[in-house]
Formats: structure tokens, C-alpha cells, sequence
């Protein structure tokens, strides 16, 4: 059987509470690594229905595309090399779409332990100084400015 590798296009997903409380989850794979929902398209889906997908995976929060912000942002990064083995021979990028999930209030999260070992409701910037990547810190930030100025 031949190995599946990952696509190097994925989503980013800033679960979010009107008062700006938002959702952070840590790596199985790296302890002190928070981080929103990410995760790669598979096949030729959608990217709000590989978001909308990650979202229900890595949390059990279901929601309807109409809850889905895309913010038609992308961003560009090199893979981490520990990551890397999961993608064809050669890539070392992956472009990364942003999107949010507003909902009514903080909720119960059901973890995918292979993925995440801890969740946490935080204030924005408490969760903007907590996510270990740029991208993760720069969402988080443009979703606060919006509600902020709504």
C-alpha cells in the first residue's frame, strides 16, 4: 500500500465567542504548542467544508457554513521539519486559509486525542500570546479587530 501524504493546503479556524473568549487547543504531538483548529483539504473539498469538517474532528462543535467567516486571507509557510514526513517528498511549503467560527458562548469541547490534549476559552489576547504560531497570533488579532469595531 502506497502512502497517502498530506495536501499542502489547509485551514485555519478561530473559534470565537462574541465577547471575544477564543478557543485554543493543545498538540498531542508537542506540549506548550496551542493552536486554533487546523488541518489539511482532503481530496477536492471545499476549504469552508474542510474547515467546517476540522471544527467538528478536533472540537464535536458542529456548525452550519452560514456560522463560517471566510476571510479570504492565505498565508504561506514553510512546514516545520518535524511535520514534513507527513507530505510528499520535496514540499516544504503549505498555504494556509483563514476563516472564524463565532458562536453563542464558550462550549464544551470533545477533544481528538490523537490530535489535542487540552482545551482552554481564553481572552483574545491571552490566546494571541498563547498560539505558537505567527499566522495563528496574526487571526486571532484580525478576528478582535473586527468585533471590536462591530
Amino acid at each position: 500500500m502506497s502512502q497517502v501524504f498530506k495536501q499542502p493546503v489547509s485551514v485555519l479556524v478561530v473559534i470565537h465567542t462574541p465577547a471575544l473568549e477564543v478557543l485554543v487547543l493543545e498538540r498531542a504531538s508537542g506540549a506548550g504548542l496551542w493552536q486554533s483548529v487546523t488541518g489539511s483539504r482532503e481530496g477536492s473539498e471545499a476549504l469552508a467544508a474542510t474547515a467546517l469538517r476540522e471544527v467538528a474532528e478536533e472540537t464535536g462543535i458542529q456548525a452550519g457554513i452560514d456560522a463560517l467567516h471566510d476571510w479570504q486571507l492565505a498565508n504561506r509557510f514553510v512546514i516545520m521539519q518535524r511535520w514534513r514526513g507527513r507530505y510528499a517528498p520535496g514540499v516544504i511549503h503549505n498555504t494556509e486559509h483563514v476563516f472564524s467560527l463565532c458562536v453563542p458562548a464558550t462550549l464544551p469541547v470533545r477533544l481528538a486525542p490523537d490530535e489535542h490534549t487540552a482545551a482552554r476559552w481564553l481572552p483574545w489576547q491571552e490566546a494571541a500570546e498563547a498560539v505558537f504560531s505567527w499566522s495563528n497570533r496574526d487571526a486571532i488579532h484580525l478576528v478582535a479587530r473586527r468585533f471590536q469595531a462591530a
